[in-house]
């Protein structure tokens, strides 16, 4: 599946399809995502300019601006982002994905980066690409909080979780590629400082 695949599968989807926690009811998924921003502010200075990549609707972009944080909000998809402002009329919103994302930002980079639930629907490939953009986006020694899946059997894991996977070993030889230093957080998902790529 393609990039475009992805995005186009994402822009089509049902609401209630999005994410597990809404089959449960309306309240569990928006306490999800005050869950996993609680969880990202353990690792992302307050106050800081953040990122959301592949934000969708909303769900933890929202509960991040709550906490203090400068949130742009980033998704391929202008229906997610509709219902996004329909909650959140002043967040800042940009509809682009990762290649469009210098176009928007500029020169300015931000503390913080974030993808939760975007890279794991990627192929390696694509991951690779998104996330040079992603790190592109971040300042030097800015955080990256990415939910590349990672495992020691990727096939077997593969076929288990349904989604790609990454060996630990390409994954960190990817890190030193793009300039990611993995920062020992505890959260479930990856967490790296940027730093300058060994080229």
């Amino acid at each position: 599946m393609s990039a475009d695949d992805v995005i186009a599968a994402w822009d089509q989807a049902d609401p209630d399809a999005i994410h597990p926690t809404r089959s449960v009811s309306e309240e569990a998924y928006w306490a999800s995502g005050e869950a996993q921003a609680k969880l990202l502010a353990a690792v992302i200075p307050a106050g800081a300019k953040v990122l959301d990549f592949g934000c969708g609707d909303g769900r933890v972009a929202i509960p991040m601006a709550d906490l203090g944080y400068e949130v742009t909000a980033v998704d391929a998809s202008q229906r997610m982002l509709d219902r996004l402002g329909e909650r959140a009329p002043a967040m800042t919103t940009v509809q682009a994905g990762a290649d469009g994302l210098a176009g928007h930002l500029g020169r300015r980079r931000m503390d913080a980066v974030y993808t939760l639930a975007v890279l794991i629907h990627h192929s390696y490939g694509d991951c690779l690409a998104i996330v040079g953009k992603l790190r592109a986006a971040t300042k030097l020694g800015g955080i990256l909080v990415l939910d590349w899946p990672v495992s020691d059997r990727p096939a077997e894991a593969a076929n288990w979780i349904g989604v790609t996977t990454w060996s630990a070993e390409r994954q960190a030889e990817a890190c030193k590629r793009i300039g990611l230093e993995p920062v020992d957080s505890g959260l479930p998902w990856g967490v790296y400082r940027a730093v300058k790529a060994s080229g």
